[in-house]
């Protein structure tokens, strides 16, 4: 067995497939395409209604893109996938023979197959004078002679439709059945012979179509016949990852508007999403696809690299708690006391609680509270206060910006709370998300209940540092658009928030030199709506 890791696996070479790679290829993605070979149009000899390449073999479309490709890195095989595998962070890919490619994308566009009615020698025409699509191919054998062999009301339709390039059309309808009465009469009134009786067999000389017999025993004289084959789709290699399908011919799969599928790390594109498209219709969708699996390719590097940052920041914290006996003064924040004091006792959340002391002064009042902090070192000094004056308080680390996935800590508790409180919650990084953080705990707080926030409103008068590579210190009044709440008419808007301080308070401290001086906190008291 061989295994290779890519960025993306195109399944298919055709027209989705070629313009899924040569996208991902532009976007300097390394790039698989496993093509077992068997295109949907092999059978025909020409394409029309390719703007840039009408007439051209479909052959030699599928070279001239192999080579686009291949031009821009892609690497192309004949192969068949056998087997597609969810690995979590990668899809497995197995080929028939063994090997096996991992991808972080995998894009389908190969699967689809034409099942067409079983009558002799219908087979042996197929893409040359038995054809599917009059677009395609209507103006080749326009004034001819032309039957359509219907299969479904879709195929009635298509009778009509053909007529606009012959006069000379014959529908055969048994595979149909029953004909409605108002259909019937708007093909004959535009000259199409109606023929209940079954095809039989297709009739050839010298390597042309030459007639259809019916089982009434009648030859009916024609140049080329119309069919519309019914579409399945044999997506047997990918049944593991359980892809959303749709209702309707093909039952094809379900995707947005970038070919992604219900599975995160899976499009698709061409007639696997769009079972009666034409080439046009798969190159544009297998574009679609191809930006698409880049575009989440670059979203899944996003996140690892945010989740990254958060670990960072996070053992960095850790580190800061356990390198010292103790970091914090151990009594409650000044502020927060003052704010939380009047309010009526019940469950709280508190957000960043250190090594406990504002949750030890909430139980006391007479609080059930929950805190977090993402250092273990701090949630066990805080448990450790809890129990010597016992309180029974529920510490939990966590981290409230949202834990890297499968890791520690984990997240915000659901509640809802009371009250929702954060004191001094700020960061070394530009990019700490605190205002992230404080919606997180805003959505936390049950109606009627408070958020309470208080924070550095700006730096202190004794820093000498430039402040331009630290977070910015906002007012509260700043920070409201930042969390959603637009003061302007809150009290009418419907399961909104009602601002009950947004102020900049002074509080008297010691600098380090032991002179007094004060700093600014920013108070933020937010109501929500019953």
């Amino acid at each position: 067995m061989t295994e290779n890791e890519w960025d993306a696996v195109v399944v298919g070479g055709g027209a989705a497939g070629l313009s899924a790679a040569q996208m991902l290829g532009r976007a300097r993605r390394r790039t698989l395409v496993i093509d077992a070979g068997a295109p949907r149009n092999r059978f025909a000899a020409h394409m029309h209604g390719v703007l840039g390449h009408d007439g051209l073999d479909p052959a030699e479309l599928y070279a001239r893109g192999r080579a686009e490709a291949r031009a821009y890195g892609v690497e192309i095989v004949t192969g068949e996938v056998v087997a597609a595998r969810d690995l979590g962070d990668r899809v497995e890919v197995t080929r028939r023979g063994g090997a096996v490619d991992i991808a972080r994308a995998l894009v389908l566009t190969s699967g689809l197959v034409d099942e067409l009615p079983d009558i002799p020698g219908l087979a042996q025409r197929w893409g040359r004078d038995v054809l599917h699509c009059p677009y395609c191919h209507g103006f080749e054998v326009a004034g001819s002679r032309i039957g359509v062999l219907v299969t479904s009301p879709m195929g009635l339709h298509q009778a009509g439709l053909v007529r606009q390039w012959s006069e000379e059309v014959t529908a055969f309808t048994a595979l149909a059945g029953a004909v409605p009465d108002e259909v019937t009469e708007a093909l004959r009134a535009r000259g199409v012979r109606i023929v209940a009786s079954p095809v039989v067999r297709l009739e050839v000389a010298q390597d042309r179509l030459a007639g259809i017999l019916t089982a009434d025993g009648v030859r009916h004289d024609v140049d080329a016949l119309f069919t519309a084959p019914t579409p399945r789709l044999e997506l047997a290699y990918a049944a593991s990852l359980a892809l959303a399908r749709a209702d309707g011919p093909g039952s094809p799969l379900v995707v947005d508007a970038t070919g992604a599928t219900s599975h995160p790390r899976v499009w698709a594109a061409g007639n696997l999403v769009a079972p009666f498209g034409n080439v046009p219709v798969s190159m544009g969708s297998g574009s679609m696809a191809g930006a698409g699996a880049n575009a989440g390719l670059v979203a899944q590097a996003a996140a690892q690299a945010v989740s990254a940052r958060r670990r960072e920041r996070n053992a960095r914290w850790e580190e800061r708690y356990a390198e010292l006996d103790r970091v914090w003064s151990g009594r409650v924040n000044a502020t927060t006391r003052d704010v939380v004091r009047g309010l009526p006792p019940g469950s709280a959340l508190e957000i960043g609680c250190g090594e406990g002391a504002d949750a030890l002064w909430l139980a006391e009042q007479g609080w059930a509270v929950t805190a977090v902090d993402v250092s273990p070192t701090a949630i066990e000094r805080a448990g450790a206060a809890a129990r010597a004056r016992g309180l029974g308080i529920d510490f939990r680390v966590a981290d409230a910006a949202g834990a890297p996935p499968g890791a520690e800590p984990g997240a915000l508790p659901d509640g809802p709370f009371d009250l929702v409180v954060s004191s001094f919650l700020h960061s070394w990084e530009v990019e700490f998300p605190r205002a992230g953080i404080l919606r997180a705990g805003m959505s936390r707080v049950a109606p009627g209940g408070a958020f309470v926030s208080v924070s550095h409103a700006a730096s202190p008068p004794w820093a000498t540092e430039a402040h331009g590579d630290r977070p910015p210190l906002r007012t509260p009044r700043e920070e409201l658009p930042l969390l959603g709440v637009d003061e302007e008419g809150l009290r009418d808007r419907e399961d909104g928030w009602t601002v009950e301080l947004a102020e900049v308070r002074g509080r008297d401290v010691v600098d380090p030199d032991g002179a007094p001086a004060v700093i600014e906190d920013g108070v933020l008291v937010l109501r929500r709506h019953p």
